[in-house]
């Protein structure tokens, strides 16, 4: 009787030193000490086809000697598939380049360009190519799978560097002062709940946070507002998290809220405040009701306000944007933002080794959205537009009580 477990246990201790060739050879030896019936028991036991152990038992009669590195007598194996079928290759390519191109007339232009969908697309064109080969072919094509890419502002204004190097030199200027100077910026809403929050973090192997399968905010927890403000200087931040719209007065009641907390400890002697902000959104070059609400904060605390505005489509040169935002996402990657004190804490807990320190204060209050200013109104600012691009800089000096 033949003892195919002692076979399949010599064969799975050699099998990983061996190649293909020496395999075949090693099972055809076994075979033929086995004796009768022994190519079926080999067979069996090591998982080789008949014919396979049949070559490797033909291979030892004959005394064949193994010829330089090559396992397979010339001409062996299966045919490349792109061999056995011409033109497939070049009809992968125009699958998916037809479709990154934006012709209308593309087979996947608006599907999924997956390897399923892509050999489904194939087979329809009388080609037979599985997930597994289409995947090998767009690598062999230069094709990856990628994410977008962040990269668009929009078209560049051609006074964005002189912009830029007006902000740099106001910025030094107000420090060389000793005065304060700020960057602004509304981060991203986020839901409040046990809702998916982007990242990982270390938990239990196979036990992960358990959280919702839609994101429908919840009415009673509603959403976070966080506001930021960046102290150029010295590298500390504070976040004015709100629950209601943002607004422009939201965004300065931010700053308002920061320079009481924190700006007027640290500048006791300033004259002159620097708020470095976006174009857009809520504090946005056009509302007027940022500037109204400007002018009465310099008014309220008896120090001129100067703006200047990053250049369309630069938000994301935006000091608060990679010198707060940035880690602040970083701190709470993976974590659900179950409640409004749980984000006040991951915000506040906030540093890096350069030294960024992070406040976070709750804001209950609700902000009315659509507020109309009137040309009176505006009429009524004690502003002054600076000689170089004055939409984009400009300040505002506090009003006399009888003005």
């Amino acid at each position: 009787m033949i003892d195919t477990a002692a076979i399949t246990a010599r064969f799975v201790a050699l099998s990983p030193f061996l190649d293909e060739r020496e395999r075949r050879l090693l099972a055809a030896s076994e075979a033929r000490v086995a004796g009768r019936g022994g190519v079926a028991a080999v067979s069996r036991a090591t998982g080789i086809a008949r014919s396979t152990i049949g070559r490797g038992l033909a291979d030892l009669r004959a005394g064949a000697v193994r010829l330089g590195d090559r396992v397979r007598r010339a001409g062996g194996g299966g045919k490349p598939a792109i061999e056995v079928q011409p033109g497939l290759l070049e009809a992968l390519n125009e699958l998916v380049v037809s479709s990154i191109r934006g012709d209308p007339e593309a087979a996947l232009l608006w599907v999924s360009k997956s390897q399923r969908r892509l050999s489904a697309a194939l087979a329809e064109r009388g080609f037979i190519a599985g997930q597994k080969l289409v995947g090998r072919l767009l690598g062999r094509l230069g094709f990856s799978l990628q994410a977008n890419s962040k990269t668009r502002e929009g078209a560049s204004h051609p006074d964005r560097d002189a912009q830029f190097e007006h902000i740099n030199a106001e910025v030094k200027a107000f420090q060389v002062a000793c005065e304060p100077a700020i960057s602004v910026d509304t981060k991203k809403k986020e839901l409040v709940g046990d809702f998916k929050n982007g990242g990982r973090e270390l938990r239990p192997k196979g036990q992960p946070e358990p959280v919702r399968v839609h994101d429908f905010v919840i009415p009673e927890l509603g959403k976070a507002v966080p506001y930021g403000i960046y102290d150029i200087a010295n590298n500390a931040g504070w976040v004015n998290l709100g629950i209601s719209h943002d607004t422009a007065m939201f965004s300065v009641e931010s700053i308002r809220r920061w320079w009481y907390e924190l700006g007027a400890a640290r500048y006791p002697t300033a004259t002159r405040l620097l708020v470095t902000a976006d174009c857009g959104g809520s504090n946005g070059v056009r509302l007027r009701l940022w500037k109204r609400e400007l002018q009465v904060l310099a008014d309220e605390l008896g120090i001129s306000i100067t703006v200047c505005h990053l250049p369309p489509g630069t938000s994301k040169w935006n000091k608060i944007e990679h010198r707060l935002f940035a880690f602040i996402t970083q701190n709470w990657r993976g974590k659900p933002l179950v409640s409004h004190q749980v984000i006040i804490q991951l915000i506040a807990n906030t540093t890096t080794d350069t030294g960024l320190t992070v406040a976070c204060r709750l804001d209950d209050n609700t902000y009315e959205k659509g507020i109309k200013v009137s040309d009176a109104e505006m009429a009524a600012l004690n502003i002054l537009p600076a000689d170089f691009h004055g939409e984009w800089n400009y300040t505002f000096a506090p009003r006399r009580p009888d003005e």
